[in-house]
């Protein structure tokens, strides 16, 4: 595995800008989020899920990484909610979503969840936000059920870097162990709650793990640790390679990557962006693998434009030197 950028020592928060950490607007700690939950069951296993928001707009489906779950999305579903109808889900084997019935973790078996709990909930043509493993996923849904998608978005994005991972296996037990680490260890409200424990736990995923707000990072991130499909699920990232398939994407596609990433190198989005023809790529400074938890509001702000747009995504490229975002 090509490393990415070395994680940020503890003191190094000093230089952060004041929107690093920032809780977006509007506050997700203003909604309800137990009156929201819901579960439908999609082929044989019973999927946990929100759905907030309402609208005239088209609605997103939001997919989490490894080790993920619904929550990892909580800085952007009310904004996202206020002009259309939100869904994020748990995908088998993580948050309050069991391992399938089945048994079976894939990339392609995400991919046909994903689209069958779309049809289960008759949401027809949808724009789709997919983060780390969610990213590898929502890219698979755009190769194999073309009509689901109507705008993609890919968030850090796995499926290229890791397509190479059991080729340097010294390497990859390195970093792959830290991310066990974190895991199967970082479970306890405390230890989200201290600012060191906090940087400790989560210093592989987000840049500055200090700035984020500890009932963030323990609702959005440490809730979901140690759950039954990681293993399979890592398994499945690391067996998969869609490279070849990537071009099938057809629709415009918004590549946002931490510009500090230290779990996928921030060069994968110039081969996303390679590899999908109508595509785009934003880089946001000083942040690591969670730009949606890091830099909200930005992020938000990128998001919302891009889903507002019609036509081309690589029309819409930026000027040369405009493709960071703060």
């Amino acid at each position: 595995m090509r490393p990415g950028a070395a994680p940020a020592p503890p003191w190094r928060d000093r230089d952060a800008d004041e929107g690093y950490g920032a809780t977006a607007s509007p506050n997700w700690r203003q909604t309800n989020w137990a009156r929201e939950l819901k579960r439908i069951e999609v082929d044989g296993t019973p999927i946990n899920y929100v759905d907030v928001g309402s609208g005239d707009e088209d609605p997103v489906v939001l997919v989490h990484g490894l080790g993920g779950q619904w929550q990892n999305w909580l800085e952007n579903i009310p904004r996202l909610a206020q002009d259309r109808r939100v869904l994020a889900l748990d995908l088998p084997g993580f948050g309050l979503t069991p391992e399938p019935s089945d048994g079976k973790i894939s990339i392609p078996g995400y991919g046909r969840c994903v689209d069958a709990f779309c049809k289960e909930l008759g949401l027809g043509k949808v724009d789709m936000v997919g983060n780390s493993m969610g990213g590898f996923v929502a890219a698979e849904v755009a190769i194999q059920f073309p009509e689901r998608v109507l705008r993609l978005v890919l968030v850090s994005a796995a499926g290229i870097t890791s397509a190479d991972s059991l080729q340097t296996p010294i390497l990859t037990i390195g970093r792959l162990a830290s991310a066990i680490a974190m895991n199967t260890t970082a479970q306890d409200r405390q230890l989200a709650a201290r600012p060191i424990t906090r940087h400790a736990s989560l210093a592989l995923v987000a840049r500055h793990p200090r700035l984020l707000k500890a009932d963030l990072a323990y609702e959005g991130f440490f809730k979901g640790a140690g759950k039954d499909g990681f293993g399979a699920a890592l398994r499945a990232c690391l067996d998969y390679d869609f490279r070849d398939r990537l071009p099938d994407v057809k629709v415009p596609t918004l590549i946002v990557w931490g510009e500090k990433d230290a779990i996928i190198p921030v060069r994968d989005a110039n081969e996303f962006e390679r590899l999908i023809s109508d595509s785009r790529k934003v880089v946001m400074k000083d942040t690591g693998h969670i730009p949606m938890a890091e830099r909200p509001q930005a992020f938000n702000d990128v998001l919302v434009d891009f889903l507002a747009e019609t036509g081309s995504a690589e029309d819409k490229e930026p000027a040369d030197g405009e493709s960071q975002a703060a």
